[in-house]
């Protein structure tokens, strides 16, 4: 179907186009006429005593009309490029409308295509909107429904119990460590994860780089007496490396890193099939329980199609192996939507999940990500609808109600089944405070070694800039430098504003 839009500025074309592929309509949208065009969206907008009111027009070719409007305050100070912007919000809100009627659902989430609709609701707190003020706004500005209003509440109470100091947190750092090896790739996966050994180099190449980051990047905190508060250690699968590896970069980090604030260290201990005695062992002499270990599902047929090369048994094996050796908070990922799974496989992975018990459990919808080999290869993947993944999603947010799991972060990703959302739950006590500090944008996330972003949010202004390392050990090897002392500089712009010493 192709759909000539009227009214809109070009460069609304892409978010437009994002909200009319969550309806499932294999629709395209165009700015030029075309004969071949089934429907016309015609927008107007009026300006009356302060409000800009806008309606949209929805023909049909075979007689089909759908008209909605939505107003928005647009106060007399307003600049120019305000009042673009909120013309533009204004737009979005009525093209839901219209849509919600001709095609006769709802989208949970309105208008928000963004992915983080917890941050949203700080900033209003912030600003000095009560709770139940910021409800009513999430409902009416954006579309979002009641119950993904009451998520959303729920999990910025629960964040600001956990961190009472969140919105103090800009002088400090957070630090993620990016391992990039993997025993194999999963076919929905994007992130660095190279073969051990492989043509990328080997590992104590990658390491030689990754010490020299830690060095210079910990020596400018400890002399500019800047604390950090968590660290994560991400990847790929940072078990992947031996276990005197392990060894050697944990030691690295407690002699170069200022560790006396760090309230929380992660390791990422995602793939059963890395885990050792020996790497638990090490992990046990740095005093770090905090692991990650995620079996996505409990059926062995979906790992084999996904490209997980370990079995169902094999994590059941190491889950209890890392309580045995002194693993006292294990978080696990479950994904909705794998390939061949509706309820009844979710129904079985939550059923093992009961006897085990994790502290915390991260539930992920699948995501179509461009550059997955799921994504590149679709047609071979059968995965749910989206009013079957919606009754996944409700049977797993019950099951960690009953079993008192309580969801303290969230966020979005685009071309995610259903137009759902990602959930972190834990009990009580038991939440990473490092995702809710990446996902609130609270604080700078130094990001060190293979593909490890690096998030800059000024303490003053709390404007975010960002730089990416090389995702591969290869460019990483031969930059890691120059990724270093960018940034020292970038450091440097928010903290102190000096030029770093030679």
């Amino acid at each position: 179907m192709r759909i000539h839009i009227k009214g809109a500025l070009e460069k609304e074309l892409q978010s437009m186009q994002h909200i009319v592929d969550l309806y499932n309509m294999s629709a395209t949208l165009h700015l030029e006429p075309e004969s071949e065009s089934t429907v016309s969206i015609t927008f107007s907008e009026e300006e009356k005593s302060n409000y800009l009111n806008v309606t949209g027009v929805f023909d049909h070719k075979h007689g089909e009309k759908v008209v909605k409007s939505f107003q928005k305050h647009a106060p007399a100070m307003a600049t120019e490029k305000d009042r673009v912007a909120l013309a533009k919000q204004a737009r979005a809100h009525v093209l839901v409308l219209i849509l919600n009627e001709w095609t006769n659902t709802k989208q949970p989430w309105g208008t928000l295509t963004g992915i983080r609709p917890v941050k949203l609701w700080h900033k209003l707190y912030q600003e000095g909107m009560s709770s139940d003020n910021i409800h009513r706004y999430l409902v009416n500005e954006f579309l979002v429904s009641d119950e993904k209003a009451n998520l959303v509440r729920s999990i910025a109470k629960r964040q600001q119990q956990v961190l009472p100091d969140l919105y103090a947190l800009a002088e400090g750092v957070s630090i993620y460590i990016g391992i990039p090896f993997c025993p194999t790739k999963c076919a929905y996966c994007t992130f660095p994860a190279y073969a051990i050994p492989g043509k990328n180099g080997p590992v104590a190449t990658f390491l030689k780089g990754l010490h020299y980051e830690m060095e210079e990047i910990g020596g400018y905190l400890k002399r500019n007496n800047i604390p950090v508060t968590t660290i994560y250690f991400g990847g790929g699968t940072p078990t992947s490396i031996s276990a005197e590896e392990m060894d050697q970069l944990y030691a690295k980090m407690y002699e170069v890193i200022p560790m006396e604030r760090v309230r929380e260290v992660t390791v990422e201990a995602g793939r059963p099939d890395t885990i050792t005695p020996d790497k638990l062992q090490v992990l046990r002499k740095w005093n770090i329980d905090r692991i990650s270990i995620n079996p996505q599902t409990f059926e062995n047929q979906t790992l084999e199609t996904i490209g997980r090369h370990h079995s169902v048994e094999e994590t059941i094996k190491k889950y209890h192996l890392s309580r045995e050796m002194g693993m006292k908070n294990i978080n696990m990922d479950l994904i909705i939507g794998l390939p061949n799974e509706g309820v009844p496989e979710m129904e079985r992975t939550l059923q093992e999940t009961k006897s085990l018990m994790p502290e915390s459990l991260t539930v992920h919808t699948l995501s179509f990500k461009r550059a997955s080999k799921m994504t590149k290869e679709k047609e071979k993947y059968q995965v749910a609808d989206g009013n079957e993944v919606s009754k996944m999603m409700g049977l797993t947010a019950d099951w960690m109600e009953e079993n008192e799991y309580y969801p303290y972060y969230l966020y979005r990703q685009k071309n995610i089944l259903g137009n759902l959302e990602n959930i972190g739950y834990s009990m009580e006590g038991k939440e990473s405070l490092y995702n809710i500090i990446i996902m609130e944008e609270v604080q700078t996330i130094l990001g060190l070694g293979c593909g490890a972003a690096s998030k800059y949010v000024d303490p003053h202004t709390k404007k975010i800039t960002r730089y990416a390392n090389p995702k591969d050990p290869v460019s990483y090897k031969n930059r890691y430098k120059e990724c270093t002392d960018k940034k020292l500089m970038a450091l440097n712009n928010i903290y102190t504003n000096k030029a770093v010493p030679k």
